[in-house]
């Protein structure tokens, strides 16, 4: 696990970054995938079952690595199914609730911009391994940005109903998004490593790719707001236990079964 500042970064900071990075995937993808059946056509249901699969798939990646950095025999399932919520430390805005398919495609749109920036810094770590993992998961989450964005538009230039939906949805989610940017002891001490990317300066272009969008949509941004989620840090919304409990419903009752 070196780095290109030829420093070793503790492995609880690593353990940790690299599991924030692998419950957020998880838990957007575990929402995306309660839409299945629920999308307002076939091929908006098939496009979100596909983003659900990429963000499993890249939770899985980033799990099993985590697993490894903590060196305790946890793989990629039992981070994924046996841990309660105060241990998961994805985003606040992936565990929200769907709502209607306006609020869903702004929720997938925020997080969509945020990780095409993330993973757009982590093609430089000097962790191979998250190198490697960003240089799949970044032609993903081109993709995903790409469906988002272009429902947004649709939906934000469209009737006046639609463009209020979206709009209020933006005012109401707009809140976790200070969260996306509020480094603390370990994004600083990786990005001093050279293992991830200094989130200040992700900010500014995160904020230009969204408003060249919002403008599109002819949506406004909202004001910002108090940063006051934590969920990086293990303390969440009442949403995460609720979905939790579904999500590892199987995995807790029969543990260890395979198919």
């Amino acid at each position: 696990m070196s780095t290109a500042a030829g420093t070793d970064p503790g492995r609880e900071a690593l353990f940790r970054y690299v599991l924030r990075l692998g419950d957020t995937s998880l838990v957007l993808g575990q929402r995306l995938g309660e839409l299945v059946g629920h999308s307002p056509a076939l091929e908006e249901d098939l496009g979100l079952a596909n983003l659900s699969l990429d963000l499993i798939g890249q939770a899985r990646l980033l799990l099993s690595y985590a697993g490894e950095i903590e060196g305790q025999g946890r793989d990629e399932d039992e981070l994924a199914f046996f841990r309660d919520a105060p241990a998961f430390l994805n985003l606040t805005l992936a565990e929200q609730p769907n709502g209607d398919f306006g609020r869903t495609i702004v929720r997938q749109f925020l997080l969509d911009a945020w990780q095409l920036e993330i993973f757009e810094g982590l093609l430089g770590s000097g962790d191979a391994r998250l190198a490697g993992i960003a240089a799949k998961a970044i032609k993903e989450t081109r993709y995903h940005f790409r469906f988002s964005s272009g429902w947004l538009v649709r939906l934000g230039d469209g009737t006046e109903e639609s463009h209020r939906r979206v709009q209020d949805a933006l005012h109401e989610l707009w809140r976790f998004t200070t969260e996306f940017f509020a480094a603390d002891d370990v994004d600083n001490e990786l990005a001093a490593a050279g293992v991830a990317p200094d989130l200040l300066a992700l900010q500014s272009r995160w904020l230009a790719r969204v408003d060249e969008v919002l403008k599109e949509a002819t949506l406004a941004r909202p004001a910002p707001v108090a940063y006051q989620w934590h969920g990086k840090r293990g303390v969440h919304t009442e949403h995460l236990g609720h979905m939790l409990g579904e999500m590892q419903h199987l995995q807790r009752t029969y543990p260890g079964a395979q198919w």
